[in-house]
């Protein structure tokens, strides 16, 4: 039995913010990069956050996934957008990202089925 992807990224979340508070100057600065890095610009966020979730399973970081899953619909990515990022990381990472990107449909259908995009 897999991870419960909604129950992963509340978790994920919780533990960076503990990590925040005992390590408030790298965070914050990770923090900054995060949002500058995502917010809108020549690229909109929606593109930022498949380019990030491509990466994310490349680099096989599951909170990644999971955060990144999470982002892209929040951004009101759709199914199909983001399906096609799982296969761009895939051309890009082989085998080891296409189970990966298999992680990243399982925790699409959980994100979609809970409704818990936040």
């Amino acid at each position: 039995m897999g991870k419960n992807y909604p129950e992963y990224y509340d978790h994920i979340r919780d533990l960076m913010n503990k990590l925040g508070k005992e390590l408030p100057g790298p965070m914050s600065g990770f923090v900054q990069l995060h949002q500058g890095a995502v917010a809108k610009g020549a690229l909109g966020t929606k593109t930022k956050e498949l380019i990030a979730l491509a990466i994310a399973i490349t680099v096989r970081c599951d909170g990644c996934i999971s955060f990144h899953v999470h982002d892209a619909l929040k951004a009101e990515a759709t199914r199909e957008e983001i399906v096609e990022a799982i296969g761009v990381a895939v051309l890009m990472g082989g085998a080891p990202s296409a189970v990966y990107g298999s992680e990243a449909l399982e925790a699409l259908g959980q994100f979609e089925a809970s409704g818990a995009i936040t």
